[in-house]
């Protein structure tokens, strides 16, 4: 699990020591572990239910997921910035 961040600075910047260290077997586990998930209950329904498409359904769905959350842990750009306020006199 990663650790909490700091607030950015005063000048809502980062700094490099707060970001979250990238390691790239991380991003290749998300992949990986989505694939054969959804794969996996993909190639289950597909059993349960006689059809043959639902395994590749689950894989690109299970790509897509891998993918989204190793740029959800890494990007820092959309959800941590601060908000900037207008200040009224």
């Amino acid at each position: 699990m990663a650790r909490p961040l700091p607030p950015p600075g005063p000048d809502g910047a980062w700094r490099a020591e707060d970001r979250p260290q990238g390691d790239p077997w991380h991003a290749f586990g998300y992949l990986v572990s989505g694939v054969l998930t959804y794969g996996a209950i993909g190639f289950g329904l597909d059993w349960w239910l006689g059809t043959s498409f639902l395994v590749a359904i689950g894989i690109l769905l299970g790509a897509v997921l891998g993918l989204y959350m190793t740029v959800k842990r890494f990007d820092m750009s959309v959800t941590s910035t601060p908000t900037m306020r207008q200040e009224t006199r």
